[in-house]
């Protein structure tokens, strides 16, 4: 039914290194944030110049750049707003996500020519909402996270081929209802529904009984305590068919604060999985445990698919720990290769050591393993490891590589 209309891969670009591994790696556009206005002020974000260039470069590519202005917005937010939209029209942004009317109102009202998609925080789980958004000059909607396929395939139905979707379908899962939280704010005064969000359902929680004040009692009996508010990770790689069939245009991953290697990894693995889903069906079902193999090689939570298939069940959550789950450690960013005499100019990022098997991530979309057989510092001389974080150094590599390509190795049960 759907198979007409392109599926664009949308991805976390956090900051100006991550948009560039989200271009090169595959995806057909970004979404980042500028300093204000965006609900990731954890993460590094853009500054006017770094926007100015990262529009640029992923224009270069092809590749399309959605800035978010997503936060719920108070009186004093709106007084620089119009300079800001002016700001994104001027340096040619391809669109802005938009989860306030207030905001939305004065974007129309500045620059009414620049392409408007509402945020997954206003609430968008039926077709009327999106005919009302597309009645004002909305270009897309972003699905709550809470619909099924079922839900979104009867929205779909139901709203003219002009209106443009978009859903989640990686990353980590919030606990509160399509992101719109209060709990950060009423334990530290960090206002998730303006950026600042401290991930409070990330902690360990104990339970008190009111004429025992000083009693802490785990919820659930277990030596390391509980997260009852721990969700796992988004996974939809597997399920791409489903996602087309129920007239999802634009499959969006989670994770502007997430890794260089983490975006570079699961951005790559998708691409490769859409790409052999519209080569060919039966192609892509019979790599689907190679899909999901490469997107575990990045840190994760454990894995569910959400809402899509129904409510989901306490399965979903991590009820024991809520560190990460981590089979690859990312030891090193490329950045040059000499053809001539075989060596990589390389970024460390995780120490390694002359002997050890890393395996190479071009974005090109092809991995291949080597023995590390030579490790130079940057005056020419042989070492034996790279144990500074970021130093420069140069190995000798059999297979040519590029700026952008990742070093990985996998972790053992020893460390």
């Amino acid at each position: 039914m759907y198979m007409n209309k392109k599926i664009e891969l949308l991805a976390p670009a956090g900051d100006p290194e991550k948009l560039k591994i989200a271009v090169l790696y595959g995806a057909d556009a970004v979404y980042l944030g500028g300093t204000s206005f965006g609900l990731r002020a954890k993460a590094k974000n853009f500054t006017p110049e770094q926007m100015k260039e990262g529009v640029e470069f992923a224009h270069r590519h092809g590749v399309k750049v959605y800035v978010t202005c997503n936060i719920f917005a108070h009186n004093e937010d709106l007084d620089e707003l119009p300079d800001y939209a002016r700001f994104l029209k001027e340096i040619n942004v391809d669109a802005v996500l938009v989860a306030d009317p207030g905001v939305f109102s004065v974007i129309r009202e500045t620059v009414p020519e620049l392409d408007i998609h509402i945020s997954t925080q206003a609430n968008n789980t039926n077709y009327r909402t999106a005919l009302f958004w597309k009645n004002l000059g909305a270009k897309r909607i972003v699905i709550a996270r809470e619909l099924s396929l079922k839900e979104i395939k009867a929205l779909s139905e139901n709203i003219p081929d002009e209106l443009e979707t978009e859903a989640f379908v990686h990353g980590a899962m919030c606990i509160s209802y399509s992101g719109r939280c209060l709990l950060s704010n009423y334990l530290n005064g960090r206002d998730a529904n303006k950026g600042e969000c401290s991930h409070p359902c990330r902690w360990e929680y104990f339970v008190t009984e009111k004429t025992r004040p000083n009693e802490y009692m785990p919820i659930v009996e277990e030596e390391r305590g509980t997260f009852i508010f721990n969700s796992k990770d988004l996974c939809m790689i597997q399920f791409i068919p489903q996602l087309v069939e129920a007239g999802i245009q634009s499959l969006k991953i989670e994770g502007r604060i997430k890794t260089s290697y983490y975006v570079g990894t699961v951005v790559n693995a998708y691409r490769t999985a859409i790409d052999d889903y519209l080569k060919d069906p039966k192609l892509y079902e019979s790599r689907k445990e190679f899909y999901l193999e490469q997107v575990s090689k990045a840190s994760y939570r454990g894995f569910t698919t959400g809402f899509y298939f129904g409510k989901p069940s306490d399965k979903e959550q991590i009820y024991t720990t809520s560190s990460y789950i981590r089979t690859y450690d990312f030891v090193g960013m490329v950045l040059d290769h000499d053809p001539q005499t075989g060596l990589a100019l390389i970024e460390q990022r995780n120490k390694f050591v002359k002997g050890e098997e890393i395996e190479f991530m071009r974005h090109d979309g092809k991995f291949f393993t080597e023995k590390i057989q030579e490790i130079y510092d940057e005056n020419g001389a042989s070492i034996s490891e790279a144990p500074h974080p970021q130093q420069h150094i140069r190995v000798a590599v059999s297979q040519p590589v590029s700026a952008y390509d990742m070093m990985r190795r996998e972790v053992t049960d020893n460390g």
